[in-house]
């Protein structure tokens, strides 16, 4: 299983903030500048789904696997032969909110898809992170 995870503290930011604006996924363009759009249907909770379109890249199917409001959620999405999943946290420390992001494949194929795709996402994720807490400050 191949697995990458950033981490960063923000001070002066609160997990509500945050969480408002992960739970609004057909919003996630506005800072999420690697995205073309999102579309949600249904509410923001396990087992529901989103297709998610990135700038350059097919439609893909999202399935949210866990949510826990204020915390973290996971989702995952399936390729021919491997899984990929995003796991998003929060932590309310002592020197501000950590939020944590990682990125896991797994699967026969993984590899594959790790090149094509997760290397690519893993890296954009700091300026993400970065720009989510810039919007939930404005």
């Amino acid at each position: 299983m191949w697995t990458k995870t950033h981490s960063k503290v923000y001070q002066g930011i609160k997990k509500e903030d945050i969480w408002r604006i992960w739970a609004d996924v057909n919003n996630w363009p506005k800072w999420d500048k690697e995205l073309e759009s999102c579309e949600m249907k249904g509410s923001f909770e396990e087992r529901n789904q989103f297709i998610l379109k990135p700038k350059g890249g097919p439609k893909v199917k999202i399935t949210l696997s866990e949510v826990k409001p204020n915390e973290k959620f996971t989702d995952y999405c399936k390729f021919i032969g491997a899984t990929m999943y995003d796991m998003h946290e929060l932590e309310e420390t002592s020197d501000g909110l950590r939020i944590t992001n990682t990125i896991m494949v797994s699967g026969p194929l993984g590899f594959i898809w790790v090149y094509l795709v997760a290397k690519g996402v893993a890296n954009s994720v700091p300026k993400q992170m970065d720009a989510l807490v810039e919007l939930a400050r404005s």
